[in-house]
């Protein structure tokens, strides 16, 4: 083929990616708002009792439930149990209609169930169904939570930071301490809210350098707590929250690290419902421990498959723990090159050292997804950036690891193939689905962008550890 034939070529290929684009965005504008709510059933609140056996509640921020469609969390007596999504239809009571959807959805809630949610029977409730893991009791069975710091790093988002400490403050643990990491501000608004409106409430800490990682270092460093816990400035907390993700490491010393259940506040927009229609944050309802002493056998990855312990949003560490790996490397992250992977490599390398990792449903904090497009775009390109920035990170400072790593290759990139494969959107949007199914539409140019960043990230995070020295030569001179 002559040049001018294949200059034609590339031509008509970049027409056909921008037909395909605009399809695949047509067709992401007419997903449809799903409404966000949860359900607390109530022991003794079976079928006859009707709407006194229910609570329910609107997701934060969300107008009362009316008919429509609905993403629903079930919990048991407070405590979470699963989602569903169901429909209200018009004319009907929704807090009748929901209750009926979550007792069909979730029978095993009643009888054994419940039963053993009140007597801590956990063989009980693992006949009736109900996900229950060896020392997850702790969570309510009596252990006393440890002293904690909550660390929330921020930047210019003084309206989301208020709403997240308020319910940072309104949580039922018994000792804690708050700690603002105001990240690179180029204005005063974090620092007036932290201090006019909270006080001696909340403790300011301003960190000049940029980066999720050095926001969460400049926490961990100023923490006074024996665990330190890590969300964002766009969370809603449970108020329980704080003592189901501390509990665990009361019960478990060699616990190093927690993370927690991560839902929608709110499936307002197109990118909000597609975002968990492609599994969001959460991971699932089953209380687990990761052991690395005791390798998961279902896990050929671990443990680099760091994103199915968590995320960052919600995530707590034995502050001697993640000190001793020498915190997150601040090359990865949020305002690094890197693009993020923070939080993966904290999980990684405290598991690394021999701690335990425990995964709990009922430390729950409601998050606002982005909201457009493009964010879609951004967050799609920097998951794939984080996870090689990330896996990138952990050979550089812990090069033992790389023959494991190695010889978990193979699966790794099947695994990645799997993680980032474009799914069917003729159906004309998502919904909110089972968590980590990946059943769900995922466009192409989506998944391009995603793979596309798993390419660039051990670049980035290159670029990212130049950049730290670069600029820490100039102040040294």
């Amino acid at each position: 083929m002559s040049g001018r034939g294949r200059a034609g070529a590339r031509a008509r290929a970049r027409v056909r990616v921008r037909v395909r684009t605009r399809e695949e965005i047509r067709r992401f504008l007419a997903i449809g708002p799903v409404q966000v709510a949860e359900l607390d059933l109530k022991p003794g609140g079976d079928e006859g009792e009707g709407r006194h056996g229910a609570d329910l509640r609107p997701g934060p921020g969300s107008p009362p439930v009316t008919h429509g469609e609905v993403f629903l969390l079930v919990r048991q007596a407070g405590r979470p149990v699963g989602t569903l999504l169901t429909r209200v239809p018009e004319g009907t009571d929704p807090r009748t209609a929901l209750a009926e959807a979550a007792r069909s959805g979730f029978p095993g809630i009643t009888g054994a169930a419940r039963a053993a949610r009140v007597t801590g029977d956990t063989e009980a409730a693992r006949g009736a169904g109900v996900g229950c893991a060896p020392g997850s009791g702790g969570e309510r069975d009596g252990a006393v939570p440890p002293f904690a710091s909550v660390v929330v790093a921020t930047r210019e988002r003084a309206g989301r930071l208020a709403r997240a400490l308020d319910s940072l403050l309104a949580q039922e643990h018994p000792r804690f301490e708050v700690v603002v990491v105001d990240n690179a501000p180029v204005t005063g608004e974090t620092r007036e809210l932290v201090e006019g409106e909270y006080g001696e409430r909340v403790r300011y800490v301003c960190e000049p350098v940029p980066g999720l990682a050095v926001a969460h270092n400049r926490g961990l460093a100023t923490a006074r707590g024996e665990v330190v816990a890590f969300t964002d400035d766009d969370v809603v907390a449970d108020p329980r929250w704080l003592t189901e993700l501390t509990a665990p490491f009361a019960a478990d010393p060699r616990l190093g690290c927690a993370t927690g259940l991560i839902l929608p506040a709110r499936l307002r927009t197109p990118a909000q419902v597609l975002l968990e229609s492609h599994g969001g944050f959460a991971k699932g309802f089953t209380p687990t421990t990761y052991d690395p002493h005791d390798p998961p056998r279902d896990e050929p990855l671990f443990p680099f498959t760091a994103g199915r312990f968590g995320s960052g949003a919600n995530m707590a560490f034995r502050a001697e723990a993640l000190r001793g790996v020498g915190g997150f490397d601040p090359a990865t992250g949020a305002g690094t090159s890197a693009r993020g992977g923070d939080d993966l490599y904290g999980f990684v390398r405290v598991l690394a050292q021999g701690h335990r990792l425990h995964y709990t449903p009922y430390a729950l904090v409601w998050h606002h997804h982005r909201e457009t497009w493009a964010d879609l775009e951004t967050q799609a390109y920097g998951y794939g950036a984080g996870l090689t920035a990330c896996l990138t990170a952990v050979l550089v400072n812990r090069p033992a690891l790389l023959p494991a790593f190695l010889a978990r290759l193979p699966r790794g990139l099947a695994h990645a193939r799997t993680l980032t494969a474009v799914r069917d959107t003729d159906g004309g949007g998502g919904a909110p689905g089972a968590h980590d199914s990946r059943t769900h539409p995922w466009p192409r140019r989506l998944s391009r962008l995603q793979r596309r960043g798993m390419v660039q990230g051990p670049l980035g995070y290159l670029r990212a550890r130049r950049a730290l020295s670069s600029g820490a030569g100039r102040d040294a001179r």
